[in-house]
């Protein structure tokens, strides 16, 4: 899910001024963070991590598969530190969603965004990390902009569509 998800670009359905006129709006961004997320709030913290490690390690060795491509040189990208985040991400979120009461919609969308929140944590610190050691031609606040607060209006618009796909899907499958 999480490989597909990078490959889908996101977009916002409008409503037109009828009832049967729509449009479509589209974000900066992918459903890769999403998919992330919406594995978490499903599936549960350990497949979800297991999901991060597998999509991580075969854009490291197999596929370029990343927002930049990928293999073992994506190491020394600012993104990576997203990357990395992943694992703690999908930990953290499986387990806020699977705690009691939190089979609705303001509950798996707030993990959504929780989870959200702490991907760009983990990208930040390794941005900075980088930065400190001299690693990128960009200057820090160049990096944050590109990297985190640019995307990050985008993914925020997609975590209630992650809250309303996970409350569908935790209620076919029976997940309370």
């Amino acid at each position: 899910m999480i490989l597909v998800g990078g490959l889908l670009p996101s977009a916002l359905i409008i409503p037109g001024q009828d009832l049967l006129s729509t449009r479509l709006f589209s974000l900066p961004s992918t459903w890769q963070v999403p998919s992330l997320l919406l594995a978490a709030l499903v599936c549960g913290p350990r497949a979800a991590v297991i999901a991060s490690v597998a999509y991580i390690t075969v854009g490291l060795l197999y596929l370029p598969i990343f927002h930049s491509g990928g293999s073992f040189s994506y190491v020394t990208t600012p993104g990576f530190g997203y990357l990395i985040g992943f694992v703690p991400t999908a930990w953290i979120s499986g387990r806020l969603a699977y705690r009691r009461n939190m089979n609705n919609l303001i509950s798996l969308t707030l993990c959504s965004v929780i989870g959200l929140i702490l991907l760009q944590i983990w990208g930040v610190i390794y941005i900075i990390i980088g930065s400190l050691a001299g690693d990128w031609a960009l200057n820090l606040p160049d990096l944050v902009y590109s990297y985190s607060i640019a995307p990050l209006p985008a993914q925020l618009l997609l975590c209630p569509g992650v809250g309303i796909a996970s409350l569908t899907l935790r209620q076919l499958l029976f997940i309370e």
